[in-house]
């Protein structure tokens, strides 16, 4: 999952940028090029301060038969079928300073996010060779890097990713999910320690619970074999979230957009198998 948009760019334009990987003609076995874009979004979910960044990011898709590398992330596929896939992988956020953001001024700074775990799909109906609809259900360990590796717990996101792949003009997709967490990831977000209570930010415990629930369509545009052009738009809504009394949760809703460029300047001469 994506926690900082939920959570950040890595689930916005870094994985965007390889997403034309879906199209149905003969791709190469390997990709490798340059991703440039800008983004906006939510420093954390709830947050009443947006996150504005613009990066150019290297990029790499590999469609092994087990080792994969593509717009849904890094990982090993270990099952698949024409209905269903399994595997396992990971993604990566970016972190957010507290003396960026109102809310948690005077709070330890999120870190680097590296979440990691299995995730099993099913194509729930195929209405023709380009359209299709399927349920996701990623399980994901969260780890903190700063200053070390720390645990911070665990989310889901079983959602419905409903995807129009024809590769000749708009490629897209549109997703619905709520993401749930447990206490840890929760306390990590909204919980205020004591010691950082002040008169307008009074201590709070965090409960595991739902954290968010979102919808967004992401589409592309091939411009010739090595240029392509990403955008996406995401909505989440807070309301009915486990955490939605903490004083660090100061919207009831967060929106994210962001749209760039990319360039690819090799790729193999050997086919991908599917």
């Amino acid at each position: 999952m994506n926690l900082r948009t939920l959570l950040s760019l890595a689930g916005g334009a870094c994985l965007s940028v390889t997403a034309w990987a879906a199209d149905r003609t003969p791709q190469p076995l390997w990709e490798a090029g340059i991703g440039a874009g800008g983004v906006s979004t939510p420093a954390y979910p709830g947050a009443h301060t947006q996150s504005n960044r613009a990066l150019v990011l290297p990029f790499l898709i590999y469609r092994g038969e087990v080792l994969r590398s593509d717009q849904s992330g890094i990982g090993a596929r270990l099952l698949h079928s024409d209905t269903t896939e399994f595997d396992v992988g990971f993604a990566a956020s970016l972190p957010a300073h507290s003396k960026d953001v109102d809310a948690r001024r005077g709070m330890p700074d999120l870190g680097t996010l590296i979440e990691f775990g299995p995730r099993l799909k099913v194509k729930v109906a195929e209405f023709d060779p380009d359209r299709r609809l399927r349920f996701e259900l990623p399980v994901r360990a969260v780890i903190e890097v700063k200053s070390g590796l720390r645990r911070q717990g665990w989310t889901t996101e079983p959602r419905l990713v409903y995807e129009v792949r024809d590769g000749r003009v708009w490629t897209w997709d549109a997703q619905l999910g709520a993401v749930v967490g447990d206490e840890r990831i929760n306390r990590y977000f909204y919980e205020v320690a004591p010691q950082f209570a002040t008169p307008t930010r009074p201590a709070y415990h965090a409960k595991s619970g739902l954290m968010l629930v979102r919808t967004g369509l992401f589409a592309y545009r091939k411009l010739n074999p090595d240029w392509r052009f990403f955008g996406f738009v995401r909505y989440e809504s807070y309301a009915g979230a486990a955490n939605d009394n903490s004083p660090l949760m100061r919207k009831a809703n967060g929106a994210s957009a962001g749209f760039g460029f990319a360039w690819t300047l090799a790729r193999s001469r050997e086919l991908a198998h599917d």
